[in-house]
């Protein structure tokens, strides 16, 4: 099955969740977050660790994962700025389906502080 690899900045909360999961699932977003957003790029992820999730929590998390193409198709890829600004907007409702078409684990592919 062809994959696309997708990043996620993240801070030190959600990532204990995901280690929690098995490193295999994103948590249920909050009441105040209706759209899950993985990215398509590690430059963009890199950043908002770097430049936000240090700001709100000391410490900032890049993570890498794939997911399965097919299921991705039903969703368009979203500019939120830039070029290189693109990232999937998912519905809070459809991330159980997400986690599902999730293959192998997520890791952490860098830390900032």
């Amino acid at each position: 099955m062809e994959t696309v690899t997708l990043w996620r900045p993240t801070g030190p909360k959600e990532l204990a969740l995901v280690e929690e999961s098995g490193w295999c699932a994103w948590p249920p977003r909050l009441p105040d977050q209706p759209i899950f957003y993985p990215v398509l790029n590690e430059d963009y992820a890199t950043r908002n660790a770097r430049d936000w999730n240090v700001k709100a929590s000391g410490v900032g998390y890049v993570t890498r994962f794939e997911v399965e193409k097919p299921f991705l198709d039903s969703y368009e890829v979203q500019q939120a700025g830039g070029q290189t600004i693109l990232e999937y907007w998912i519905p809070a409702e459809d991330l159980d389906k997400f986690n599902s078409h999730i293959v192998g684990l997520i890791e952490v592919v860098a830390e900032f502080r």
